[in-house]
């Protein structure tokens, strides 16, 4: 008996380690080979776009490694900060909360709308049908249930809350975002389930309505703002995973973006 249960022990453990395998590398396994931050990182002073020009974060010491053996921190933040997402109840009451978007939902087909080169003539570019129509010209069409996320190169200006805002001498702030007709025809068009940008907001800077928030939102997309690190990521063929925190009743919250790369 002893020798059957040896090869039990054995078989178990076997399985054990090759379910591990297959679930902890999941760029290798499903021939992706790189996994890309997408993210900021999570802290106060970074450019925001409520209330006050730089995010607030309220830490306070709640344990310590001498006095109780492990470190732990309170901490109170807003909900939009750094790079966050926006739940369809961000501007649709009875929509999702953060904490009700279904987890299929937040893995999903990337790609990537590059147009730096718009931007660099005008701050204030709205992605366009153009501009979308390019990428297809060139990739194909944008897969249904796919995230969108435009390069506007303005990461660029992160570290610098003055020129992240733009704002001018009436306190207008000037970035770029999605005019409402691309945002209408991603969703109607593409059956898009996310949109993203390396700006403060979906919505150009001058916005006072926001039409892109509106239209999207009551939808059902999300959002993803103040994307980072789009350089190394292949405008088409990723796949992006999003993993916000499970906020109840969240309007939105922290979120970290990965990339995954072939």
């Amino acid at each position: 008996m002893k020798w059957k249960t040896f090869v039990i022990g054995y078989v178990l453990a076997l399985a054990i380690l090759l379910f591990a395998q297959r679930h902890t590398a999941p760029a290798q396994g499903s021939g992706f080979t790189a996994v890309l931050d997408l993210s900021h990182v999570v802290s106060s002073n970074a450019p925001a776009y409520e209330l006050r020009e730089r995010s607030v974060i309220h830490a306070k010491t709640a344990a310590t490694l001498e006095k109780l053996g492990y470190s732990a921190r309170e901490m109170s933040l807003p909900e939009h900060l750094d790079t966050y997402i926006d739940a369809p109840a961000h501007f649709t009451p009875g929509l999702w909360t953060v904490n009700k978007i279904p987890a299929e939902r937040l893995v999903a087909p990337l790609a990537v709308l590059d147009v730096r080169a718009g931007v660099e003539k005008n701050p204030d570019y709205q992605v366009s049908i153009d501009d979308i129509a390019a990428w297809e010209k060139a990739h194909g069409q944008i897969p249904q249930g796919a995230v969108v996320v435009a390069r506007t190169g303005w990461e660029s200006h992160w570290n610098s809350v003055k020129d992240y805002r733009n704002a001018d001498a009436k306190g207008v702030m000037h970035f770029p975002g999605y005019s409402p007709e691309a945002a209408r025809f991603l969703v109607e068009g593409r059956n898009t389930i996310g949109l993203g940008i390396d700006t403060l907001s979906i919505d150009y800077g001058p916005s006072k309505d926001f039409p892109v928030h509106q239209y999207t939102l009551s939808h059902s997309l999300y959002h993803l703002e103040n994307v980072a690190n789009l350089g190394p990521v292949p405008v088409a063929g990723a796949m992006v995973v999003v993993a916000p925190m499970k906020l109840a009743g969240g309007s939105g919250g922290p979120v970290r973006v990965l990339a995954l790369a072939k």
